[in-house]
């Protein structure tokens, strides 16, 4: 059995929707947002305090970009994965990778010093510049979505679920108004995924059956 570790909207949202896409068993495990602080006994299973974290047997996760990748290869009838021997799986692994490290995380700059800081500790010009530098890096997206509707492979992968959890992410903090008009059209198929409608819902029952605060974790003010 699969065991997520989840945030609501956090970046364990990327296992997640892939979760739904392959429609695997799993069982979703859902943790206050931050959980190092809030969820002291989840340091037991992640010393890190952070999420994701996936298990099953003694596979053992913590980077959601890497989960994506992991179920992907696993479970190659699906469809979401691109092998070595396609031509694409350079671009494949180029935007798994570059959905968390190129995309996702000038926003958690721009969320703790323009959030979850206290007002004495925000950096205006700390989320300015990290603003400025993500949605130049989210050029790549609005050139490979001009003339296709996915990003790679001629196909939805899990490359498309990785990059789509940043789109999220940002559409969180406000920073879609300043995308391009392929970036927003890609974001709205992505959208009408049902995997995607159903994460969505999952995530918010299992909060309140779990006694957790359904309010999504990039929502969240000190």
């Amino acid at each position: 059995m699969l065991h997520p570790h989840h945030c609501i909207s956090a970046r364990s949202f990327r296992p997640l929707w892939m979760l739904e896409e392959l429609q695997l068993p799993y069982q979703l495990h859902m943790l206050p947002f931050p959980p190092r602080a809030l969820a002291r006994s989840f340091l037991e299973l992640n010393p890190l305090g952070t999420v994701p974290l996936l298990t099953q047997g003694d596979v053992r996760m913590t980077e959601s970009a890497a989960m994506c990748q992991y179920l992907a290869a696993t479970h190659p009838d699906a469809g979401l994965d691109v092998p070595p021997t396609d031509p694409a799986y350079g671009a494949y692994l180029n935007w798994l990778h570059m959905s968390d490290a190129t995309l996702t995380f000038p926003q958690t700059l721009v969320l703790r010093y323009g959030q979850f800081e206290p007002a004495e500790r925000q950096q205006p010009q700390v989320v300015e510049d990290y603003t400025r530098w993500f949605l130049a890096r989210l050029r790549a997206v609005e050139s490979a979505t001009a003339h296709s509707d996915w990003l790679c492979a001629g196909r939805f992968t899990a490359a498309d679920v990785a990059v789509g959890y940043a789109l999220l992410l940002a559409q969180h903090l406000g920073l879609h108004t300043q995308w391009g008009s392929a970036t927003r059209a890609y974001w709205e198929r992505l959208q009408q995924r049902p995997a995607y409608q159903r994460a969505l819902a999952v995530q918010h029952q299992a909060a309140l059956d779990q006694g957790v605060s359904p309010q999504p974790s990039p929502d969240i003010r000190p």
